[in-house]
């Protein structure tokens, strides 16, 4: 590979939006990270468990509340100069708000049967909801900036709100004692003052026009709702392993497994920062419709697929040694999960880097499906493989599926938006 021409399609701009959007997840989520060792000791496996499933439920209910059109903000302000975007915002926060009552008043009427599939008391339930919803408006301002390239606002309103979120877990569990309740409320607390700073935000740089369009909600909905299934899907694929974990082997072994998993989620925190840049800068090319640039991209892509997997495989063999005093004693054998959690989060920053072809075509109902088939195989897996081996089935199951997604989506890419894959062909063209 041509590394000096390769630096005509990744212009700088790139790679310092890459560089502050991956300090910025790294200092994010090194904030919890570190939570571990103290949480390690002050909460029981059991304890973790809840906390995890939790967790789970809050990723579960955010698709239906919100129906998932934070999405369309981002691609229609693209197309800002045929759309009034800031009525645009304003009716998504009106279907948001819709959505969040009839999720409530589902949340009400089953709140037994949820509490007993995800061993989270029914008393705490209400919480999951509010989070889910105060999460939509804080994704709405971080798109914002995400689509106008500003990562470092991007970057401080979001590590602000998890180091918060930090300093009063450690309150409310340390010094309070409210044990995985007070890991919870650190969490609402947290998320309640910044939708309030997310909502001044909005006011103040006049993002809002209130004026009901019935047309942005249908193309809203249209753009959102075919990703619920791509979403539960998403939802399936990374937590309803703690679910059969939980059901199948016991609460106590999910907060182990939620250890071991949140080390292997390392890689998906590389690859989600790097997407976060990549993404606004490979549809600016697109839309230039060059081939040169196109083989370019693709020579890059190539490069980036070795690169994860090596991280991975990395990671996995400097966990044990690290995590046998990083955190407690109840926790040691975590890291017997840490390499498949890895590996399959490596094919995931794979899947991502090809996903975004179909978004920027439109098809998103293609790639939910392909993401909600592969997430019910995914529940067929689980189930064997944690009944055959143990917990440790659960995370083997996250590698093979993320596998299985990231070629059919590599296949529907191919399909549904013409990139040159195969390098060999046209080799003189920009090289």
């Amino acid at each position: 590979m041509n590394f000096r021409k390769l630096k005509v399609v990744l212009e700088s701009t790139l790679f310092k939006s890459a560089g502050i959007y991956t300090m910025t997840s790294v200092l994010n989520s090194a904030i919890p990270f570190f939570l571990l060792p103290i949480l390690t000791r002050y909460l029981s496996p059991a304890d973790y468990g809840i906390v995890s499933m939790f967790g789970v439920l809050v990723s579960f209910v955010a698709p239906f509340t919100g129906l998932s059109v934070h999405g369309a903000i981002a691609r229609m302000y693209y197309e800002k100069d045929k759309v009034d975007i800031k009525e645009y915002i304003t009716n998504s926060i009106l279907i948001l708000v819709i959505s969040t009552l009839l999720v409530s008043t589902l949340f009400y009427f089953f709140s037994s049967v949820i509490s007993d599939i995800s061993s989270v008391p029914s008393q705490i339930l209400w919480v999951v909801v509010v989070i889910s919803f105060s999460q939509f408006i804080t994704r709405i301002v971080l798109t914002l900036w995400q689509v106008q390239v500003k990562p470092l606002q991007y970057g401080i309103y979001q590590i602000s709100q998890t180091a918060l979120n930090m300093l009063l877990s450690i309150v409310l569990v340390v010094f309070v004692g409210l044990t995985w309740k007070g890991r919870v409320y650190a969490q609402l607390i947290s998320l309640i003052i910044f939708v309030l700073i997310g909502f001044f935000i909005l006011f103040k740089n006049n993002w809002l026009k209130f004026n009901i369009n019935r047309t942005y909600i249908k193309h809203a909905l249209g753009f959102g709702v075919p990703l619920i299934p791509h979403a539960l899907g998403g939802v399936i694929m990374t937590l309803m392993d703690r679910v059969f974990i939980t059901n199948m082997v016991g609460i106590e072994t999910t907060g182990i497994y939620t250890v071991g998993y949140q080390i292997g989620m390392i890689i998906n925190l590389l690859a989600t920062s790097f997407n976060q840049a990549y993404v606004p800068w490979l549809y600016s090319k697109l839309k230039e419709n060059i081939l040169a640039t196109k083989r370019k991209i693709v020579k890059f892509t190539y490069a980036y697929f070795l690169i994860i997997l090596v991280m991975a495989i990395t990671l996995s063999l400097l966990a044990p040694p690290f995590l046998s005093f990083f955190v407690g004693k109840e926790f040691s054998q975590s890291s017997i999960y840490v390499t498949w959690i890895a590996l399959g989060y490596a094919f995931n920053g794979m899947y991502m880097m090809i996903s975004s072809y179909i978004f920027y075509a439109q098809k998103t109902s293609y790639l939910a499906w392909v993401t909600f088939s592969t997430a019910l195989f995914n529940l067929v897996l689980n189930y064997v493989l944690i009944r055959k081996n143990g917990a440790i089935g659960a995370a083997q199951a996250t590698t093979i599926i993320y596998l299985i997604k990231f070629i059919l989506t590599w296949i529907l890419s191919s399909n549904l938006y013409t990139m040159p894959w195969n390098i060999m062909k046209h080799k003189n063209i920009g090289s």
